[in-house]
């Protein structure tokens, strides 16, 4: 088919030939780890070995990273080595034009100590060749007009996403490349600084021993009957993330107001009773807890919004202009909208925990996603929930990391208290390792969930 007219003169300008790049810059990092091995540590920190836009000079850079990986390092990272493996993987015809190739190399790079704005410019030339490549898939899309501007729009700001995060908009990785980043991974996990990439702890230690903590790219369904506290322990959880990361927690609140969620969160701050609270009848000495309380939430990295009706898509555009997101918070599943229009509420729900699944692996965070139980739970003997119990739930089984429930065995008792009680939040599902249930302290009166070892009692 021919192209429109004024198409292909745009995508002239994005072939092959007219890509950006600094054959100089990739020369200069090559040759700078050749100099000093311990550069390589400081190239990686800045580029992968997609970065480089010459074959050869990629398949070098990998070489160098097999070396490096094998145990060796400093003392094996030569060029008589390097020369040996590239003739092995086909970069070099052979030995003597391997010799030659690295020797110049090393002859011509100005300073192995400016590696890191070699490396700035090898990623900058990258980047854009990148933007080249939607660019160019943007315009083959707008010319065969078959996909509306919302779509195309969306498709543009995902794939430049995509790059603002460093991934290859390309799709598929090969497998050494994602043994680089796995690496990298590991050093990060072992390191002095590990707590910034293993899963957040909860607060709830015997949660935390069972599923690891909230893990980033993870969907984790808290189900519940109305009434046995999945609000008030999803904002339990998104206070206590945020204390041990400090990083953002966005919470969406589709069923309550946000007056009514930051009431509950100062109930649980401030160990006020909430009735009180939703009443106006405070004690003198209450509202200076309540003062002090306020002060301390106002100060936390909570993102609220109480946005009705909401899709994956608008949730995911705001997300992602978030700073230091750790953790995003749903509530609930069943109100969320969906593209997909259909009487099928089952298929519009899957439609909607698969996206939401997508988008905690795209932000790599988790994704704490509330949601009903059907009422097929109140006709049983024993009506702790099960997976089957899930409302509309179509694929939420499979898209799920992890699903927990909550259960109250008072809830079922017919005389009500507003005292604190045992209940159980039942991992029933967990797909980093073990499931079981973890017995804890529900106290209504402040919306609180704590673990039975914490002991805490209440202010009279």
């Amino acid at each position: 088919m021919a192209d429109p007219a004024g198409y292909s003169g745009y995508s002239d300008a994005f072939s092959e030939q007219s890509l950006p790049y600094s054959d100089e810059a990739e020369q200069a990092v090559l040759g700078a780890i050749l100099v000093d091995p311990e550069m390589l540590s400081v190239a990686l920190e800045h580029i992968r070995p997609e970065y480089f836009h010459l074959e050869q000079h990629k398949m070098l850079f990998h070489v160098m990273l097999s070396i490096f990986q094998s145990g060796g390092q400093d003392q094996q990272l030569d060029p008589v080595v390097v020369v040996h493996e590239a003739v092995r993987e086909g970069g070099v015809e052979n030995e003597s034009e391997g010799r030659n190739y690295l020797r110049d190399l090393m002859e011509g790079v100005p300073s192995a100590e400016n590696i890191v704005s070699y490396c700035k410019i090898v990623a900058e030339r990258y980047c854009a060749r990148q933007l080249a490549t939607v660019a160019r898939g943007l315009l083959r899309e707008i010319a065969v007009g078959s996909e509306s501007a919302q779509t195309l729009l969306d498709s543009a700001e995902q794939q430049i996403y995509d790059i603002r995060q460093g991934r290859d908009v390309h799709g598929l990785v090969p497998m050494r490349d994602v043994v680089v980043s796995t690496f990298d991974y590991l050093r990060k996990i072992t390191g002095p600084e590990r707590e910034q990439y293993i899963g957040a702890k909860t607060g709830y230690p015997e949660l935390d021993a069972v599923t690891g903590g909230m893990n980033n790219s993870d969907l984790v369904i808290l189900a519940a009957r109305p009434g046995m506290g999945k609000t008030s322990f999803a904002l339990n959880l998104a206070s206590n993330v945020t204390r041990r990361t400090g990083r953002t927690v966005a919470i969406y609140s589709l069923e309550m107001g946000l007056e009514q969620l930051a009431s509950r969160m100062i109930s649980t701050e401030a160990l006020v009773n909430a009735h009180k609270l939703r009443t106006g009848r405070m004690e003198p000495a209450e509202w200076n807890r309540i003062a002090s309380s306020a002060d301390v939430l106002s100060r936390m990295n909570i993102m609220l919004s109480e946005a009705t009706g909401i899709t994956v898509s608008a949730m995911k555009a705001q997300l992602r202009r978030v700073k230091n997101l750790g953790m995003v918070v749903i509530d609930y599943l069943q109100l969320m909208d969906a593209p997909l229009k259909s009487d099928n509420r089952v298929l519009v729900i899957s439609d909607i925990t698969r996206n939401l699944k997508l988008m905690a692996k795209e932000l790599n965070v988790p994704v704490l996603l509330l949601s009903q139980l059907n009422r097929g739970v109140e006709s049983r003997t024993d009506k702790r929930p099960m997976m089957s119990d899930l409302r509309e739930s179509g694929s939420i089984e499979q898209d799920a990391d992890i699903i927990m429930f909550l259960y109250n065995d008072f809830y079922y008792q017919k005389e009500k208290t507003d005292a604190a009680v045992e209940v159980e939040c039942i991992v029933a599902k967990n797909r980093h390792g073990s499931t079981g249930t973890i017995k804890m302290i529900w106290d209504p009166q402040f919306t609180r969930f704590s673990h039975k070892e914490q002991g805490e009692a209440p202010p009279a």
